[in-house]
């Protein structure tokens, strides 16, 4: 009886066990066939074969599990092959829906939703205000642009929040002249968003802002992203995306960090030919910004600073091509983008030192074909001093870059790599494109692994680099109440740019050119569209400063340029007679913005008074030195400046600039 009863033990032991096994089966089976219904319009045949088999084998489970349940005895040992079984392919579950899991999840977290977006209220370091409290019925500064989230929405609620009724809110249209007034002490306060030092960087006297200033109050709140773009749903038909970069010491992409823009580029991508179009757009572009009022012409770079929406709307304007997606990555996150990838092979225009992306030390690269790790490849993508071009050559090396980091794609070998890669990109990645969208690049990926898989060169893609020709002048800068310097686009050049991609984008005819001629003694060189050389460059007809000039060389200036002058006379001993001393509007203005006249001071001797017996033999050598009138006619004054410089060739003709 005692060993009958071990058995009956035994066996209701082993259906428990058998029974556990099987409901763990199958609920490791709902969770993979969960996953894997995720992965949308990826090999759908294959995905739905797999989960037909997957379910096939939940049924033939069942009914086994549910044959052995009604027999009352069978020996346990004959269920330690079907446990196994089922512990098996609990795992191949686990292991599928585990990875897809994963991956969904880093995909996810590349189009992230929500940004944290921070006010903040400052004032200068050495004035007393302390608190909110110290602010009553003192004029605080704040961005009169109501769709500003950091510049109006957040510093209104924290007007609320901190009760602040009795401030005097001074609206300005612009950072600039807010921070100036904030300066010059016509306001107390001003409400700022994150960004703020990029805003004034290029502004020698605000470069030192964050040291200038503390911090009074500040605001952050997570919202969500209202960033329009013409994306299609799924990814099938040629398209554009922008890819911009965030030079940020930390590893990370959650706060709202705009772009730099040191680092423009946009991309078109034909899927069905495999080819791409790379475009660096200089970060001193002089272009009509969107988001200012009446779409006053400055850098691209100050679009970046006012947001994506603003940037991509400039972007759309200067090229008249919708943008598809945008793509926003931390430089911190390519350093190790690039390092996940094994390093690129690329060429190395010359040796170049630059910080690394801490910001904690340099680090240097040679000319020449080279093997670059991650922090090697930011110097090669960063660097711009050292390049005899400057910011248009950084622009073609970070296209040589990307160019790198795609043909090193094929190299990857393993789910731990893949996850790697997916981890890093994932957390110093921001995009507006959507889990399906990112997923239906799936065959994209697939037809060029194969593309590069099938060539001798082993090039992923076939990727056309195009160049933005322009000219570089100093211009007055209306916001910024300051000369800076503007790269002034050819607009040729531009146009062979714009048509390049378009012809990729089908949206022009391609028309093929026929012609062809090689020399073996021409080396052979890659073909930029948009480098030229073309025969007219694009520049304005700057207004020269005038001080020190004559009255007939202004009008002659003025006359060659169309431009109409006024003059008027102002006595003065603190300025030489017949010279223009002052004039109404500002050096390196563009005429083409100037309405009416433009107004020249010149200096007029004070008339003498005749002096006195009592005071006639006074009159000492500083006072004859202050009446002294310079005429370049007399011989004691050929050497003296002012006339030397009416020998020369008039300096301030910028027509040909």
């Amino acid at each position: 009886m005692k060993e009958e009863a071990n058995k009956t033990s035994n066996v209701k032991v082993g259906k428990i066990v058998l029974s556990i096994c099987f409901i763990l089966e199958l609920i490791l089976s709902i969770f993979s066939i969960y996953h894997i219904l995720l992965l949308n319009n990826i090999e759908n045949e294959i995905r739905y074969f797999v989960i037909g088999i997957f379910i096939l084998f939940d049924l033939i489970f069942f009914f086994k599990w549910l044959g052995i349940m009604q027999r009352k005895r069978k020996k346990p040992k004959k269920h330690i092959g079907f446990i196994l079984v089922l512990l098996l392919l609990s795992i191949v579950h686990f292991a599928i829906g585990y990875y897809i899991g994963k991956v969904y999840g880093f995909l996810g977290n590349m189009t992230k939703e929500k940004l944290t977006y921070t006010s903040y209220l400052i004032t200068l370091k050495d004035n007393k205000t302390s608190s909110t409290k110290d602010l009553d019925g003192k004029k605080v500064g704040i961005i009169q642009d109501s769709s500003s989230i950091e510049g109006y929405q957040l510093a209104m609620e924290l007007i609320e929040e901190e009760k602040m009724d009795t401030i005097i809110l001074e609206k300005y249209e612009d950072y600039i002249p807010m921070i100036e007034d904030l300066y010059q002490g016509s306001i107390e306060a001003i409400f700022v968003g994150s960004n703020y030092q990029d805003l004034v960087k290029e502004h020698e006297t605000y470069q030192n802002i964050k040291n200038d200033t503390k911090i009074l109050k500040q605001l952050s709140k997570d919202i969500k992203k209202t960033i329009s773009t013409s994306g299609k749903a799924v990814v099938t038909e040629p398209f554009t995306v922008l890819l911009t970069g965030v030079d940020s010491e930390k590893d990370g992409l959650d706060q709202n960090q705009v772009a730099n823009g040191d680092s423009l580029m946009l991309v078109t991508f034909n899927p069905k030919t495999l080819n791409a179009t790379i475009l660096s757009i200089p970060r001193d572009s002089y272009v009509p910004i969107s988001c200012f009022t009446g779409k006053m012409e400055n850098k691209i770079t100050h679009a970046a600073a006012y947001g994506e929406q603003c940037l991509m709307d400039t972007i759309v304007d200067l090229v008249g091509i919708p943008i598809d997606y945008y793509v926003k990555i931390n430089f911190k996150g390519a350093v190790g983008l690039v390092d996940a990838l094994g390093g690129i092979d690329v060429e190395v225009p010359a040796r170049l030192c630059t910080d690394d992306s801490s910001r904690s030390g340099e680090i240097c690269i040679d000319e020449g074909f080279q093997h670059l790790n991650g922090e090697q490849a930011l110097v090669l993508a960063r660097n711009r001093k050292q390049l005899a071009a400057g910011d248009l050559d950084r622009g073609l090396n970070q296209q040589v870059v990307v160019e790198g980091m795609l043909n090193k794609v094929k190299t990857i070998g393993s789910v731990d790599k893949l996850m790697e890669i997916l981890n890093t990109v994932s957390r110093n990645m921001d995009t507006n494109l959507s889990n399906d969208q990112i997923l239906s690049f799936y065959n994209i990926i697939k037809d060029i692994m194969f593309n590069g898989l099938n060539k001798e060169n082993g090039q992923l893609v076939n990727l056309q680099q195009l160049y933005l020709q322009g000219t570089g002048q100093m211009i007055y800068d209306e916001r910024a109440k300051m000369v800076l310097w503007d790269y002034v686009l050819n607009d040729a050049s531009v146009d062979d740019v714009i048509e390049a991609m378009k012809i990729n984008l089908e949206l022009l005819d391609h028309e093929e050119d026929k012609s062809f001629s090689f020399s073996i003694n021409d080396p052979y060189e890659k073909t930029i569209i948009g480098k030229g050389p073309y025969k007219t460059q694009n520049a304005y007809t700057l207004l020269p400063d005038f001080t020190g000039d004559t009255e007939t060389q202004s009008r002659a200036w003025a006359s060659k340029h169309g431009v109409s002058l006024k003059f008027q006379e102002v006595e003065t001993s603190a300025h030489p007679a017949g010279r223009v001393f002052a004039q109404d509007f500002p050096a390196n203005k563009r005429t083409d913005k100037i309405s009416g006249s433009v107004t020249l001071s010149i200096a007029k001797a004070p008339s003498k008074k005749k002096p006195t017996t009592s005071n006639k033999n006074d009159k000492d050598d500083k006072d004859e030195e202050e009446d002294e009138i310079i005429d370049c006619k007399l011989d004691k004054y050929k050497n003296h400046p002012i006339c030397k410089k009416e020998d020369k060739e008039d300096p301030k003709d910028t027509s040909d600039e």
